[in-house]
């Protein structure tokens, strides 16, 4: 069953399904493991970027396909959600359902189009079209404010259900009240969980070889017989729709939707690190990667305050870990991940496995 489950692609390594299984617990724990407001936003950070780079993974480490469009379709899938929720005095269901299925008419149609036309080209000016084509819908949404919030962006009501006021039982389970924040993180939780496991199926089935045999070689693949184009095309179409959603599991967990948070390049940037530290091509590595990267983001910094304070009695050091100074630690820590880890977390993991 459990081979069924993961497609027949287990971990092959006993440190790397005791990561997987321990980052599982702790994402599926999270909200009766820890108290506040920060943990539960990390964890379910984590679930998103999972899922968000794991798509994103389906592109790069299995097809070859270099795209810096993949934050546009998450955008598009964050914007579908808010737009629609917030241009209604009454949020449902069924409206934010008709926001994500037009979001998703968007996606597809623009992935299609990117595709068709953009993927007849080769790797660097692939890139730089699809580049091109996310720079001008970030300008595009950033200056269409009557609709977009402009980049102010927009904030939103949601269902009642999962709004923090909403209360399912009046008993706390486990010290921990059913609320409508509880809610949503495990309808986030299970979504990203059903959304990555598709993707691990999609990447062990027949379609996911002949992407992986295109990357490899693909005047091979043409040889053979497999329309490469077709592939790729639909490889960009799926991975564009799984970002959508992802895009808007965010906006449903944040209740706000912007041109920072869902189309700014940065998070394109933290995509392409994560991949990497996790290791290309082994979907595993975007729940480790997501999972080390996510958390350093959040903690990194506060744990650098400690440090400094700790060792204030060395001026020299007390310095040199100054919280000011934390995206400096974590280049170099991203920079010590390549270096011991040329081939990602993950890729190591296997090797060492062999």
């Amino acid at each position: 069953m459990l081979i069924k489950l993961f497609s027949g692609d287990l971990p092959r390594s006993r440190a790397l399904s005791a990561l997987l299984l321990l980052t599982l617990l702790g994402l599926l724990l999270a909200p009766f493991l820890f108290s506040g407001a920060r943990p539960l936003n990390t964890a379910a950070t984590i679930c998103i970027y999972i899922v968000l780079v794991a798509s994103y993974d389906l592109l790069l480490g299995y097809t070859g396909i270099v795209s810096f469009a993949h934050t546009m379709f998450y955008g598009i899938g964050a914007y579908g959600i808010g737009i629609a929720l917030a241009r209604v005095d009454e949020p449902t269901w069924g409206v934010a359902l008709a926001g994500l299925g037009l979001a998703l008419l968007l996606t597809v149609a623009l992935a299609f189009v990117i595709g068709l036309f953009a993927l007849r080209v080769r790797a660097i000016f692939y890139a730089m079209i699809t580049l091109a084509v996310a720079s001008s819908f970030a300008v595009l949404a950033s200056q269409l404010s009557d609709f977009t919030g402009g980049e102010d962006g927009r904030t939103f009501s949601v269902p009642e259900v999962l709004t923090p006021g909403y209360t399912l039982m009046e008993n706390e389970v486990f010290g921990r009240s059913i609320d409508g924040k509880l809610i949503t993180y495990y309808l986030v939780f299970f979504g990203c969980l059903v959304l990555f496991l598709f993707l691990l199926r999609l990447v062990n089935s027949p379609f996911g070889r002949v992407l992986q045999a295109i990357r490899e070689n693909e005047f091979r693949a043409e040889a053979l017989g497999y329309r490469t184009v077709v592939y790729r095309i639909w490889a960009n179409v799926l991975a564009a729709v799984v970002a959508a959603l992802a895009g808007a599991l965010m906006a449903l967990w944040l209740r706000y939707v912007g041109p920072k948070t869902s189309l700014g390049f940065e998070v394109m940037t933290d995509i392409l690190l994560i991949v990497v530290i996790g290791g290309m091509g082994t979907m595993y590595g975007a729940v480790i990667g997501a999972a080390l990267f996510i958390l350093a983001q959040n903690y990194l910094k506060a744990l650098m305050g400690q440090a400094s304070e700790a060792l204030s009695n060395l001026p020299l050091l007390a310095a040199a870990l100054h919280p000011d100074r934390w995206m400096l630690w974590l280049g170099v820590l991203f920079i010590l991940s390549i270096y011991f880890f040329p081939i990602g977390i993950v890729g190591k993991l296997r090797y060492r496995r062999k």
